[in-house]
């Protein structure tokens, strides 16, 4: 589809999404939990830190390439596991996918499109995002199908072991539509019966299938390929993961869905990056709106970032075209932020970039 004039920047991609989404999957694709505390704490913390500008610098031979496990990319802004795109496409993550250039697409294990058929129009690498099953056939199952589809690397999210419906899906009476499935998910177990002392039942049920420590070294075992953990917040449950041989982290709030009260990942970096050293990667996923925001991100430790809400804005404005331009446009902030902060690569990027905070 053609894209509409006047879209300059990624606020301007969320207005054009707003009037072309149903209102009610437009609610739970910007809700967030409890009163959105969460969400607002990302926002303020990228808002809190200003860029220094270094005129005089030597640019020449500048470029946002970035080597990350393994893959050689254009420019750190990576696509966040995020299902259901089939909500605001009819072809859904295949439409994300073709638009997906020069980086890196993260399949969701809530996709409403299989791995295999994104795969096979994807036009760059893929991720996978797992959420570990009640049942470990299952999760394995899920794992292979990832491999087979040659995913270069896993992300496993971990800090959902209970989702509450936003207020604001609830209020718009959200239900996922006929048509519309976690297709990686038919035929699978649901979560076990559980008793407890949970005064709603539900979280007995949830928390007896989430995983455990257990679970993270089983997963090690089971895969060559990276893996990464979405999720953590603690430095010291970082450093226990990585010594199981994980590979790295994704510093995420869920898209402030999960913990109300949860930390702004952005402010968990600078502790993340001394504790975990150069050879783990770590990316942010979370608010990330701007270039200047990725160089943020950049300057306080992440390797790359990942960007959620923003695709299905694209997606639902211009299909695959519109998810390309919206990375094009992130890319090009992203270079004007280096240029006038002094910075020709990625690596010259650092705190002493930034003031405030």
């Amino acid at each position: 589809m053609p894209l509409p004039p006047h879209l300059y920047t990624l606020a301007d991609y969320a207005r054009a999404a707003q009037a072309r989404i149903d209102p009610a999957v437009w609610a739970w694709l910007e809700g967030a939990s409890g009163d959105g505390a969460a969400r607002r704490r990302e926002e303020a913390s990228f808002a809190a830190h200003a860029l220094l500008n270094r005129p005089l610098a030597d640019l020449r031979g500048g470029h946002t390439r970035r080597r990350l496990l393994g893959l050689e990319l254009a420019h750190p802004v990576m696509l966040s596991p995020l299902g259901y795109h089939g909500l605001v496409h009819p072809e859904g993550e295949l439409a994300t996918a073709r638009g997906c250039l020069e980086t890196v697409m993260t399949v969701s294990t809530m996709a409403s499109q299989p791995i295999e058929a994104i795969a096979q129009v994807a036009a760059g690498p893929l991720w996978f995002q797992l959420y570990v099953q009640p049942r470990r056939e299952d999760t394995l199952r899920l794992i292979r199908r990832a491999e087979a589809a040659e995913a270069r690397a896993i992300i496993v999210t971990l800090d959902t072991p209970a989702q509450p419906a936003s207020p604001q899906a609830l209020r718009a009476g959200f239900a996922i539509p006929r048509g519309v499935e976690a297709v990686h998910l038919s035929g699978f177990a649901p979560a076990p019966e559980a008793s407890g002392g949970w005064y709603n039942p539900a979280l007995s049920r949830l928390t007896a299938a989430a995983p455990g420590w257990d679970d993270m070294a089983w997963l090690r075992d089971q895969t060559d390929l990276p893996l990464l953990a979405k999720g953590m917040s603690r430095v010291d449950d970082a450093a226990r993961l990585m010594a199981l041989g994980w590979d790295g982290l994704v510093l995420s709030t869920h898209g402030g869905r999960a913990m109300e009260g949860a930390a702004a990942p952005l402010t968990l970096l600078p502790a993340m990056r001394a504790a975990l050293g150069a050879d783990r990667a770590i990316l942010l996923d979370g608010s990330v709106r701007t270039g200047a925001d990725v160089f943020r991100a950049l300057a306080l430790g992440a390797d790359a970032v990942m960007i959620g809400r923003p695709q299905l804005h694209g997606l639902g404005v211009g299909g695959a075209l519109g998810v390309a331009h919206m990375l094009k446009i992130l890319r090009e902030e992203l270079e004007l932020a280096m240029v006038l902060a002094g910075c020709a690569t990625l690596d010259a990027i650092g705190p002493d970039a930034l003031i405030g905070g």
